[in-house]
């Protein structure tokens, strides 16, 4: 299949150019955190993570039985409380990592001198990869988190910190929280013209032990542009009205 290359004009530049373009337009003083071309790996374009690109680990989920997080107490106590009625999803909150990187929708990826960019079709989130050194402050916690990057053996390293905590935090089906100590790693890197990813998370309020799930993207069909993602709060929480509660 074609790669589809809906890359801005600016993207599709010769990584040469690319990277002269981007040092001129970066601040006096500023350092890249890589320059070797050979070790950066084309990741830029639309890529489709539905049903083409599944299985890798199962059709509809990333967790199953052999991958399954070792929860501690303290989440094994959440998931006792927890009803899909007070999933921040319904209030139209989006999902955040490890849970959006497996959503079966569309995602776009832009590489630039000193960052990588990636939107997602899903709860139409923008998350900002910088490759630049810089490092996180105490004011840059967010939902999605802080994350920093690197090139290294023909992949992209990405480590992303300073999550809020969030009730579904570790996915938004499972009732699982993640606290503002987790974090994620991803590795991405190319097999033939799919784009692949290893997640692993780590959050000691809740796992006893690191998790991971690999998954894949497919190149888009061509001329896939990302579509808009739309989420009515009123509409979406009229829909909990479904869901009993067990609590008074």
């Amino acid at each position: 299949m074609p790669h589809d290359d809906t890359r801005p004009a600016l993207a599709r530049t010769t990584l040469p150019a690319l990277a002269l373009l981007g040092l001129m337009s970066l601040p006096a003083g500023t350092l890249l955190a890589q320059s070797d071309e050979a070790a950066i790996p084309d990741l830029s374009g639309v890529w489709d993570g539905g049903g083409r690109a599944r299985p890798v680990n199962s059709e509809t989920v990333p967790w199953t039985t052999e991958n399954f997080p070792v929860l501690n107490e303290r989440a094994l106590a959440y998931q006792e409380v927890f009803e899909e009625i007070i999933a921040p999803k319904y209030d139209c909150q989006p999902a955040s990592s490890p849970a959006i990187q497996y959503d079966p929708y569309h995602m776009q990826v832009t590489q630039w001198p000193d960052r990588v960019m990636f939107r997602y079709e899903k709860d139409d989130q923008l998350r900002t990869v910088w490759l630049d050194g810089r490092m996180p402050t105490a004011v840059d916690f967010s939902n999605q988190g802080f994350s920093v990057g690197r090139y290294e053996d023909g992949a992209l390293i990405v480590t992303t910190t300073h999550f809020l905590f969030d009730i579904t935090g570790f996915d938004d089906y499972n009732g699982i929280p993640s606290s503002a100590q987790k974090v994620v790693t991803e590795r991405y890197w190319m097999e033939g013209e799919d784009l692949h990813i290893t997640l692993t998370v780590e959050d000691p309020m809740f796992l006893r032990e690191p998790a991971s799930y690999s998954t894949r993207w497919v190149p888009a069909a061509p001329g896939y542009q990302i579509a808009a993602f739309g989420c009515d709060p009123e509409s979406a929480r009229a829909s909990v009205r479904f869901f009993p509660s067990r609590f008074k």
